[in-house]
């Protein structure tokens, strides 16, 4: 059997990419370049290899479209009618047989000029052969442009069909349209198929899945089946005649006994014996629907005989009701037990059954002597048996006892004095603590530790204290005389102006200001005070008499001698540049005369300093002329 997963095939080009894509293969692949002076049979090589490339790759597409293909009489009978249905057998089979002619046109082209261009005695001839090779073969694949097409749109279907495994568990719903079919799949499976109240929304098969007994089972739902001959059905019902015929499964035919689907019981029983046939050496099942609407018991009298002599004829017939969910589980079960049962059946029916017991002995051995010896059951096993079986009941009973009494129940009995108690379903050794309170942890530590039980009559005690001083004024404020308010604006005033002072250092540590000689910054340098804060004009009235500061001398820390050297102005606490590090003259004189070399020899080159990466020759000669010798030619 061939593979059933149909959405692997390729997808099928038209015969215009077909030609394309090999075509441009070839040019791609092959080599492209060939002069007149080379030898004869390098010219003859080339051109035969352009001609076996292109056949090659036509003959690879098309094989791989005949093997992905399935081919109908190696498939499962339900998938080769299927396909006869849907796309008609004579045509898919026409359709693959031109592909597979085209093939080995192609095939027997590429021979015959294979063998002319080994007698081309010019590269003329043999491009002219080439042409002639490459045109024939499209010429052979643009003719059969309409079986591509064709092709590529049984591609198309197959892919969307759904994924039948036609030896696998099966359950397949079938019966008048509008009856409820989808309904049914909708409620026992994972499927979601379009329920309308027209009929013949169901127009292809469809599949779903469900588990039972922990096996996994497929449901088929059928288009709907109209009462008249096999002749005068069209596609949409031959597609449930076809699985109805070559599926092994369980048959669930649904009626529906409220007749609103627009067929009666009488025309839907018709129809049930006419595709009796079909249902021979199968489960079946007979479904009564809409139970809802109406009772079995409430039909007419004709209907209940009709119904009735279908239990005669050993058909099982179940009500139910896919709005109410009556009897569908019930329907599920007996159709997978009697599907089960008769595969079970049948394995032990088949001939490999015979080898297999064969090779299974059941050895009995016989008693040595008329001494009866019945098992033995430690008391110890027997007890903790027992003591098991005893808690099994209990809590069963427990649970039927809780299960008949719900909570909803209790709330509507109760109304507005419900109280949601969750701790009374706790299971504890001791009863009594069900309600104790759980400890809260957080961090490692229990959060009841610090909590105060008396911490709201604490507040209320400090509420009533707060109060008290607030009517014995102990928050009431004295006025201020004229000695605090002077103290408290001479305070803002020194606040301020350390604010400045801090501003004014912070821009002098930031480089951004001004460079000044050393005898300007000292003229400009202003006053100071003692305990080394500037004075400006008019603040002899911080609190301090600043006549008395006159005469007393600066700290030794800002007082630093200046020497005048010509021009230059330095500290005489630490020497000149030039001259610091030197021992003596002499010393001083090789320093200097060192110094004046180095500039010059960056004078010559034409370098502001040592940081000057000047190149004044960008090609020097003896790098880009005469012969280029082995190694780098860069400049660096």
């Amino acid at each position: 059997m061939s593979h059933y997963n149909f959405k692997k095939i390729t997808v099928v080009p038209s015969s215009k990419d077909f030609v394309d894509i090999v075509l441009s293969k070839t040019q791609r692949k092959t080599p492209t370049v060939v002069h007149k002076h080379l030898k004869i049979s390098r010219i003859r090589q080339f051109y035969t290899k352009k001609i076996k490339f292109t056949q090659q790759n036509f003959h690879d597409k098309l094989s791989a479209i005949l093997s992905e293909f399935p081919k109908l009489d190696d498939i499962h009978p339900f998938y080769a009618d299927l396909m006869n249905v849907l796309y008609d057998k004579d045509h898919y089979k026409l359709a693959l047989g031109q592909v597979n002619t085209a093939k080995h046109l192609i095939d027997n082209v590429s021979k015959d000029y294979v063998r002319l261009v080994k007698f081309g005695d010019s590269l003329y001839r043999c491009k002219q052969l080439k042409k002639a090779a490459l045109g024939r073969m499209c010429t052979i694949m643009k003719r059969q442009n309409q079986s591509l097409q064709y092709l590529e749109q049984v591609r198309q279907h197959l892919a969307r069909l759904p994924s039948i495994d036609p030896n696998t568990r099966t359950l397949l719903v079938c019966g008048f349209p509008n009856v409820g079919k989808s309904s049914f799949m909708n409620k026992i499976t994972r499927a979601d198929v379009d329920v309308q109240s027209y009929a013949f929304t169901t127009k292809s098969l469809f599949v779903g899945h469900m588990d039972y007994r922990y096996l996994r089972w497929q449901v088929v739902d059928t288009p709907g089946i109209l009462d008249h001959s096999l002749e005068e059905r069209n596609t949409i019902e031959m597609q449930a005649i076809t699985a109805l015929a070559h599926l092994r499964s369980a048959i669930l035919y649904i009626m529906d006994i409220s007749e609103q689907c627009g067929q009666t019981i009488e025309q839907q029983l018709e129809l049930f014996e006419n595709i009796k046939p079909l249902f021979a050496g199968k489960p079946l099942i007979v479904a009564l629907n809409k139970i809802d609407i109406i009772q079995p018991d409430e039909l007419r009298d004709d209907a209940k005989a009709l119904i009735a002599k279908l239990e005669t004829e050993n058909v099982l017939v179940i009500p139910m009701s896919t709005v109410t969910e009556d009897g569908i589980v019930d329907v599920k079960t007996r159709a997978c037990d009697l599907l089960l049962a008769q595969r079970v059946d049948m394995k032990l029916k088949s001939k490999k059954m015979p080898d297999l017991l064969n090779r299974l002995h059941l050895a009995i051995p016989k008693p040595r002597d008329a001494v009866e010896r019945p098992p033995f059951i430690p008391p110890g096993a027997k007890l903790k048996t027992t003591k098991m079986e005893v808690s099994t009941t209990e809590k069963s009973t427990e649970q039927e006892q809780s299960a008949k009494r719900l909570e909803r129940d209790i709330e509507l009995e109760m109304g507005e004095d419900y109280f949601l108690d969750l701790q009374k379903h706790y299971t504890l050794s001791n009863e009594d603590e069900k309600y104790d309170p759980i400890p809260e942890i957080f961090e490692g530590k229990n959060i009841s530790d610090y909590i105060d039980a008396e911490i709201l009559e604490r507040l209320e005690e400090l509420d009533k204290e707060e109060e008290m001083r607030e009517a014995a004024g102990v928050y009431e404020s004295e006025p201020e005389d004229e000695e605090t308010l002077k103290i408290r604006e001479t305070a803002t005033k020194i606040r301020r102006k350390k604010a400045f002072l801090r501003k004014q250092s912070w821009e002098k540590k930031s480089r951004n200001y001004p460079v000044m000689p050393r005898t300007s910054v000292r003229e400009s340098r202003p006053r100071q005070r003692a305990d080394g804060m500037d004075l400006e004009d008019g603040d002899t009235d911080m609190g301090r008499d600043v006549s008395t500061l006159a005469g007393k001398k600066r700290p030794r820390s800002q007082s630093r001698a200046l020497s005048v050297t010509g021009s230059k102005v330095h500290s005489s606490s630490r020497p000149p540049r030039d001259k610091s590090g030197v021992r003596d003259a002499s010393q001083q004189a090789e320093a200097t005369k060192k110094i004046r070399l180095v500039q010059r020899n960056f004078a010559r080159m034409g370098k502001a300093g040592e940081s000057d990466r000047h190149i004044p020759t960008l090609k020097p000669k003896h790098l880009y002329a005469g012969k280029r010798k082995q190694g780098k030619t860069s400049r660096r």
